[in-house]
């Protein structure tokens, strides 16, 4: 009989035990090492209003992710939904009759909201991504307009071959000129060093399907009514959203996969994986001050890779635990602050604002409120999450939470959206390992170490940490799915959820 272990109950982890117990495993253990589930995408309630650490829009361009939401949270029955399918928006994404998904359940559902985000630079806001409206033209003069436009026209003429880095990869696609002012400052505050030191991995990513060519294209849809079947997913006007927060959808799987038979381990550090010759024998973890075995026949990893070759160090060469130990990360803050609807100079409907301005630390902004009314107690309140990138090491990442919490009142009101310099409510939120690091010498050598992993017949790597792949939640659970397909067809090819995610057009930069 299979033993399955999984470690990490985040969107990876969960979805891979749903599936298992799903197709008639009866021996699944999640061991997670927070106080809940949901990883990244979990939700945290401080004094009744929610905060989705990093944002999550739910929408893929897979079939069986959207129709897997739906089935764990139902969509809100509501005109908008109805509406919606007729016009072909969501078609062919959720089958609403065959599956009875379109319900009047009050708490338990998804809710269909639209999408707004925009970029703050220069004292203005536009777009995001770019549109080439009138709106946005006016911002930038006509003399900006021209030279930008001549700026791209060079960067089609005389490509830069071969791309090598993350800036290369945006000067072909935008121009330099755009890639200064419009990308240039927010990614190197997401990842803290320059974009000429970044691989052109994160754009092939992230965003290599959004161009200016596709934006025109959109715009002009948009002036003759033909965007109903577009479905360029960086470029979405609506998506799904749990009426909570992304933490109910993972609060509810794990409720399914405990009812199902499965055990969650909570509060529990992985501490040693025993592989002898190709194969995983068992495990160690620790909760509180005990320390348990577990012998499993399969192991399922969503950790970061780092601490994983750690934990199975007198398995390897020295040179993979060097490459392992040299691995990058970026680490994460978010500042929630709360305020009276009348402290704010006009009313926001984005969902995110990218800051784009020099002299600002922060990175983003995310205004709850827009996500869902019910991340927030009181509808005469909006609930802002200023989001900071860091390392570990960094002085913004040792400041304390009143440092934290006295910067970010001093900068959204410096940014000019809130006119009260004190916030009704605070919170500081550190997550460390958030985003795995497509740059520096160890991820140049990656291969090393997947190679080594590669060859443990039944460990498999799923998930942002557990691949080192700055993932989204739907590409990690694509992963978790064809990782059970393997276990449960008793086959065995890795080179199936590497190439995951590696061909698909792609969410917008931040669409956790």
């Amino acid at each position: 009989m299979k033993k399955i272990i999984i470690i990490g109950a985040g969107p990876a982890g969960l979805t891979a035990a749903f599936e298992l117990l799903k197709n008639g495993e009866t021996d699944v253990t999640i061991i997670e090492q927070d106080n809940q589930v949901g990883g990244i995408s979990k939700t945290i309630i401080h004094n009744k209003n929610r905060i989705d650490i990093g944002g999550h829009r739910f929408f893929s361009k897979s079939d069986w992710v959207m129709n897997w939401w739906i089935n764990q949270l139902p969509l809100e029955a509501t005109k908008v939904a109805v509406n919606l399918k007729y016009k072909g928006q969501i078609k062919n994404k959720i089958n609403f009759s065959k599956n009875n998904n379109l319900i009047k359940n009050k708490e338990l559902v998804m809710l269909i909201r639209s999408r707004l985000s925009r970029i703050y630079y220069g004292g203005k806001f536009f777009d995001y991504p770019l549109k080439l409206n009138f709106n946005t033209l006016a911002k930038l003069g006509f003399y900006k307009t021209l030279i930008f436009g001549i700026s791209y026209v060079v960067s089609k003429i005389k490509p830069i071959k071969p791309e090598k880095s993350l800036e290369d990869f945006f000067i072909n696609r935008f121009g330099k000129l755009l890639y200064l002012k419009f990308f240039k400052e927010y990614t190197e505050k997401v990842w803290g060093t320059s974009c000429a030191k970044i691989s052109a991995d994160w754009g092939a990513q992230r965003i290599k399907s959004l161009s200016i060519t596709k934006t025109i294209i959109h715009a002009l849809k948009g002036i003759f009514g033909l965007k109903k079947n577009d479905t360029q997913t960086s470029l979405i006007e609506n998506f799904i959203y749990p009426k909570y927060g992304p933490g109910q959808m993972w609060e509810t799987v794990a409720e399914k996969i405990i009812n199902n038979g499965g055990k969650i381990k909570l509060n529990s550090c992985l501490n040693k994986i025993n592989i002898d010759t190709n194969l995983v024998k068992n495990i160690s973890y620790r909760k509180g001050e005990k320390e348990y075995e577990l012998n499993c026949s399969h192991l399922i990893s969503t950790m970061p890779v780092k601490d994983l070759i750690n934990a199975s160090k007198n398995r390897w060469p020295l040179n993979t635990i060097n490459i392992a130990n040299k691995l990058e990360y970026r680490d994460f803050i978010t500042v929630g602050l709360l305020y009276n609807k009348e402290n704010f100079k006009e009313k926001l409907e984005d969902n995110w604002i990218y800051i784009q301005e020099p002299g600002l630390k922060v990175g983003r902004i995310q205004i709850f409120n827009n996500w869902s009314p019910y991340m927030v107690a009181n509808i005469n309140n909006i609930w802002l999450g200023l989001e900071y990138f860091c390392n570990d090491y960094d002085a913004l990442w040792k400041s304390s939470d009143k440092e934290l919490k006295n910067l970010a009142q001093k900068e959204v009101v410096k940014i000019g959206i809130v006119n009260s310099e004190k916030a009704l409510d605070s919170i500081v939120i550190k997550i460390p390992k958030a985003y795995p690091g497509y740059f520096g010498d160890s991820y140049k050598n990656f291969s090393v170490i997947r190679e080594n992993l590669d060859e443990i017949n039944n460990l498999y790597l799923i998930g942002r940490n557990g691949m080192h792949r700055y993932n989204n939640q739907d590409h990690s659970m694509l992963t978790a799915k064809e990782a059970v397909n393997q276990i449960i067809n008793k086959t065995n090819d890795k080179n199936k959820i590497w190439s995951i995610n590696i061909d698909d057009e792609y969410h917008e930069e931040g669409n956790k």
